[in-house]
Parts: C-alpha cells; sequence; structure tokens
C-alpha cells in the first residue's frame, strides 16, 4: 500500500484550505498513492469561537470535505480527512445541538463516498504553561463510538490528536482488527517536542501495527482572534517501532510505502495482543 500523509499549515478560512486538500489528492493520484490522510482540523484551524461559528459548516456544506469528495471521485483514490471541525448535522447521527460543534475524521472510498465517520473522544483541556492553555471541550463535544474502517487497503483505526494519550483505546482498535493507527494532529510544540515520536512509537509497538500520523506545522494565519501553532513532524512507524518517515516542519506531501505482511510478522514475533490476563487493584 502506497500513502501520502499530508502536512499542513491550515488558516481560519475552510475555502482556501479546500484548495491545497484539492491539490493534494491530485499529487497523491499522480505519485501512485493508494490513500491520502490529511492532520486534524483540515478545514479550519482556530482559537476564536465566535469565528468558527462565523465560518464552520454542517458536514454537507463543508468546502474541503466537497472538495475531497470530488477528487477522490476525479483520481480514484481513497482520502482520509483527518478530521474537520463542522457544526452538527444529520449525517453523523449527531442528535440534537448543545451549541458545540464536532471534530470529526471522515474516510473516503475512491467513489468520494463517505465509508467511516470517527468523532475524536478525548478532548484537550490542558494548561501548558500560563500563556498555553487548552480548553477544547468547551468548543467541542466529545465523541463515544471506537472505529474500525475495514477496507480492501487495510483495516483502519481512526484516532485523533490528543486520543493519542489514551492507549486503551488503541488496544481496543487493534484487537479490533485494526492494522493501520490513524493519528492525524495539531500537536502543540511544547508537547510535541517532548512526546509526540515516543508516544506513536509506543502505539505501534504495543499493537504490532503501522502508524500514520499526519500533522499540523507552523503557525497559522489567523483573520480573528490570536494565531495557534502545532508542532508539525508527520510521521509513518512501522508495526516494530521504527520510524520510516518523519516529515519535518515544511508543509508538504510525504509518501510511504506500507506491507501489511509487518503486522502478522510483529505479532508472531510478540503475541502481546492475544497475551492480556485479567487482575484486580489490590486495596
Amino acid at each position: 500500500m502506497r500513502v501520502a500523509l499530508l502536512q499542513m499549515t491550515s488558516g481560519d478560512r475552510p475555502a482556501e484550505n479546500a484548495h491545497r486538500v484539492a491539490e493534494a489528492v491530485a499529487q497523491a493520484a499522480e505519485a501512485g498513492c493508494d490513500i491520502l490522510v490529511t492532520p486534524e482540523v483540515t478545514n479550519c484551524v482556530s482559537a476564536d469561537r465566535a469565528h468558527q461559528s462565523r465560518v464552520l459548516q454542517t458536514e454537507d456544506r463543508d468546502p474541503v470535505l466537497a472538495a475531497a469528495r470530488a477528487g477522490a471521485r476525479a483520481h480514484g483514490v481513497w482520502v482520509c480527512l483527518g478530521s474537520l471541525a463542522l457544526k452538527p448535522g444529520d449525517e453523523g447521527g449527531d442528535g440534537p445541538s448543545d451549541g458545540r460543534f464536532v471534530n470529526r475524521s471522515i474516510l473516503l472510498d475512491p467513489h468520494g463516498r463517505v465509508r467511516a465517520r470517527y468523532d475524536k473522544i478525548h478532548m484537550f483541556d490542558v494548561d501548558i504553561s500560563a500563556s498555553e492553555r487548552f480548553r477544547e471541550s468547551a468548543s467541542f463535544r466529545p465523541g463515544r463510538q471506537a472505529v474500525v474502517a475495514h477496507t480492501p487497503l487495510a483495516a483502519f483505526g481512526m484516532t485523533i490528536c490528543y486520543d493519542l494519550r489514551f492507549p486503551h483505546l488503541y488496544r481496543t482498535l487493534a484487537k479490533a482488527g485494526a492494522e493501520v493507527l490513524l493519528v492525524p494532529a495539531a500537536f502543540s510544540p511544547t508537547t510535541g517536542r517532548a512526546h509526540w515520536e515516543p508516544l506513536l512509537r509506543a502505539r505501534a509497538i504495543e499493537n504490532g501495527a503501522f502508524v500514520l500520523a499526519p500533522a499540523q506545522t507552523g503557525t497559522h494565519p489567523a483573520h480573528a482572534g490570536r494565531a495557534r501553532q502545532s508542532y508539525g513532524h508527520s510521521l509513518v512507524v512501522s508495526p516494530w517501532g521504527e520510524v520510516r518517515l518523519d516529515g519535518g516542519v515544511a508543509p508538504g506531501l510525504f509518501i510511504a510505502e506500507l506491507d501489511l505482511a509487518e503486522v502478522a510478522e510483529a505479532r508472531r514475533r510478540v503475541p502481546s495482543l492475544v497475551h492480556d490476563q485479567p487482575f484486580s487493584l489490590s486495596p
């Protein structure tokens, strides 16, 4: 399987980001890739709730999703939009709105059809420093459903960014058959320098799975509110924990080859997925 990871510096205007996604789909297809994976909040990076309310759309009206669907159909490739910031709508079975958005990963097949949706479960509510505080749950409501997308390419375990710190989610996905774990992200530079690569390698090793982690990078253009920064370093990690690709800090399209036989081999050599034992905590 030939995969393309898009490393972006998305701004806060979805229509502008849609153009980059359309270009990337065409570039990935020209390079012979089977699937393109984009970062978290591909459509809009913004820390301004009022601006988000003005520019974000429901799934059926989002310009980045529209561009990706058209590109998938035109070029015959799979596309995983790592995540989109969206207003809740009927497409994802969202139910009544509580005023918050959803942070949703969407997998498209080569006909542009939605094959899987995953709403980010774990919300990034942290105080990294006095100047770097995040309250994702104030703007986004968490998902409740883990998702493995079974496709002719591979079984993909779908996660988003802060999910990376919750290993039981990945264990559940791997036990449900996931061979490739998707971790699209917009990681903070502070935590990225300290934790990004070690956590991704750990998730790959623990589960004997490939990890694909396309990332946002650099300082994001902001027409409202403060400008955010992201760490970059999109990674591809093998089931044995080897870093096969590091995208550095510049935006771009990065390509890697995956041999799923490596998943079976890693799980044969260290079959920890079948060695779990029940236990209790001593008082």
